[in-house]
C-alpha cells in the first residue's frame, strides 16, 4: 500500500519547506504541496519535522575487543539505532594480519545477515600493507562496494599501523577510489604515558584521559593529514574529540587539502570530569579518544557550524558496566574501550544543537545524515528526501521533552552515559525503505530486514 506523509515540514541538507510525501514500495515517488491520498496509508506529520533517516558512519556491533565482545549485536544495535532515528549504519570489518581481507568481510556479513533491522554497509580495517593486501583491495572496493578503509594510529601491538602502511594505503586508495579513515592518536607516546601511570600506581579510569592527552590526538591528526597531502589523497579523521585536532583539520581545509572530519555527540555534551566519578563509575566513560575539558565542546560545535567538521558518528561500542567494564577495576588499561551511543545521537544533536541555537536545521541534517551519505557513496539513495531516493524518513516531534535513561533505551546494555539528560525532540515515526519500523514508541520492523548496501567509489563533493 502506498503511504503519504502529510502536513509536515520537510528538512533536507539545503531546503526547508512544507510538503506531503508519497511513498510507493521502497521509494519516494512524489513530493508536492498537497497529495491526494486515494486510500493510501496516511502518516500525520502536522507540527513535526520530516527529516531524512540518520546515517551513522561509525559503529562497532558484535565486535571483539579486550578479551570480550560488545554487548550489542546487529539486531539489538540496529533496533536501538532505529528508535533513535538512524536508518543506515556503516560498521567496521576488523582484519587480522596474515589473513585474507575477504575473511573479515565474510565474517561481518555473517554477523549482520538475518539480524540487522536497518540497512548497513562496511568499512574495512587495514592492519598491514603487502602484496596480498594490494591484490585483494580492487575486488573489495569495486565488487563488494566497501569503499572506505580504516587505519589505527593507536592501540600499539593490537591495531596500530606504522606511517609507511598509512602512506601506502592512502596512495592505493586514491588509485582505487576509496576514502581512508584514521583513528588519530599517537600510540607510541600513549604506550609510554600508560607505563608511567601504572608504575606510579595510577590505575583509576581518570588516567585513561591523562595518558591520552589532546596533544597526542592533535599530533597524529596533523601527521595523517601530512601523509595524505603527500599522497594527494583524501582523508577522513574519525571521532575528533578536542579543539586542537579540529583546528588541524580546519587549517588543512583552508589550504585546500582533501580532509574531512567527524566528531561524536559524547564529545559535544560530556567532559573529562565524568571519568572522575566515584565508585568506579568513571569506567562507563572510557573510550578513545577520551573525554576532554569542557571548553572543547563549544569549539567542536563551532567546527560543525562552520563546516570544518562535517559529520557526527556515534562510535557505538557498548560494554556492560557489570561483567565487562569492571574487567579493569584495578587497571584502567583493562577497561574495554567504548560506550552505548547509537540510540541518542540524533536527539542529542537536535536538542543541544538546533534547539539551543548552536546549529541550524540544514546543518543538523547534513551532520546527522547527508554528509556521511555523500562521503561514503550512499547519496542520493540515502541521506536526503528526494524523488527516487529510498524512503528512509524520520517524522520528528520537536516539542516532546524527555529524559534519557537506561531504563527506557533499547540498547542491550546496563547503563546509559547520558543518564538523566533532558532532551527536546523525539522521532515519532521512522521509515526504512518505505516500511514503518518505529511508531508510537513501538517496534514494527523485523529482525533481518536490513539490507547490505554496496557503496559507490569515493567522489569529492
Amino acid at each position: 500500500m502506498a503511504k503519504v506523509i502529510k502536513g509536515g515540514t520537510v528538512v533536507t541538507g539545503s531546503d526547508i519547506y512544507e510538503a506531503d510525501i508519497l511513498i510507493k514500495g521502497e521509494k519516494v515517488v512524489s513530493i508536492a504541496s498537497n497529495i491526494e491520498t486515494y486510500g493510501a496509508e496516511i502518516i500525520d506529520a502536522k507540527g513535526c519535522y520530516v527529516f531524512p533517516g540518520g546515517v551513522d558512519p561509525h559503529t562497532h556491533l558484535d565486535m571483539p575487543f579486550g578479551g570480550t565482545v560488545t554487548a550489542d549485536d546487529f539486531e539489538t544495535g540496529t533496533r536501538a539505532a532505529a528508535f533513535g532515528g538512524t536508518t543506515t549504519i556503516i560498521d567496521f570489518c576488523l582484519t587480522q594480519k596474515g589473513k585474507p581481507l575477504k575473511n573479515a568481510v565474510n565474517a561481518w556479513h555473517k554477523k549482520a545477515e538475518q539480524k540487522a533491522v536497518i540497512d548497513y554497509g562496511f568499512h574495512l580495517m587495514i592492519s598491514e600493507m603487502n602484496d596480498n593486501v594490494l591484490s585483494e583491495l580492487p575486488a573489495i572496493i569495486q565488487e563488494e562496494g566497501i569503499t572506505s578503509l580504516k587505519l589505527f594510529m593507536a592501540y600499539k601491538n593490537v591495531f596500530q599501523v606504522d606511517d609507511g602502511t598509512l602512506f601506502q594505503t592512502l596512495t592505493k586508495a586514491k588509485e582505487l577510489g576509496a576514502l581512508v579513515q584514521v583513528h588519530a592518536e599517537n600510540g607510541d607516546v600513549i604506550e609510554l604515558l600508560v607505563q608511567k601511570a601504572l608504575e606510579q600506581g595510577n590505575t583509576s579510569p581518570y588516567y585513561h584521559a591523562v595518558t591520552r592527552p589532546p596533544e597526542v590526538e592533535a599530533e597524529a591528526t596533523g601527521r595523517a593529514i601530512a601523509m595524505a597531502a603527500l599522497a594527494d589523497a583524501p582523508i577522513y579523521v574519525v571521532h575528533v574529540s578536542c579543539a586542537a585536532a579540529a583546528n588541524k583539520i580546519k587549517e588543512a581545509r583552508d589550504q585546500g587539502l582533501k580532509v574531512w572530519g567527524e566528531t561524536c555527540q559524547q564529545y559535544l555534551v560530556l567532559d573529562v570530569t565524568d571519568l572522575q566519578k566515584p565508585e568506579f563509575e568513571g569506567a562507563k566513560y572510557v573510550w578513545s579518544p577520551p573525554l576532554r575539558e569542557k571548553w572543547n565542546q563549544e569549539e567542536l560545535w563551532a567546527a560543525l557550524r562552520n563546516g570544518s567538521l562535517q559529520t557526527v558518528g556515534s562510535d557505538q561500542c557498548s560494554f556492560n558496566f557489570e561483567g565487562q567494564k569492571d574487567l579493569g577495576k584495578h587497571d584502567f588499561t583493562k577497561i574495554p574501550n567504548g560506550g552505548p551511543l547509537i540510540e541518542d545521537r540524533f536527539s542529542i544533536l537536535y536538542s543541544e544543537g538546533v534547539h539551543k541555537g548552536r546549529i541550524g536545521l540544514n546543518t543538523f541534517v547534513n551532520t546527522v545524515s547527508t554528509n556521511a551519505a555523500k562521503l561514503f557513496g550512499l547519496f542520493p539513495k540515502k541521506g536526503t528526501i528526494a524523488v527516487g531516493s529510498d524512503a528512509d524518513i524520520v517524522v520528528f516531534d520537536p516539542k516532546v521533552e524527555r529524559t534519557l535513561s537506561a531504563s527506557t533505551h533499547h540498547m542491550n546494555v546496563d547503563y546509559n552515559p547520558f543518564e538523566g539528560m533532558k532532551v527536546v525532540g523525539e522521532p515519532v515515526v521512522v521509515l526504512s525503505r518505505g516500511e514503518i519500523i518505529v511508531k508510537d514508541k513501538q517496534f514494527h520492523g523485523q529482525k533481518g530486514r536490513g539490507q547490505y548496501v554496496s557503496r559507490q567509489q569515493f567522489k569529492q563533493y
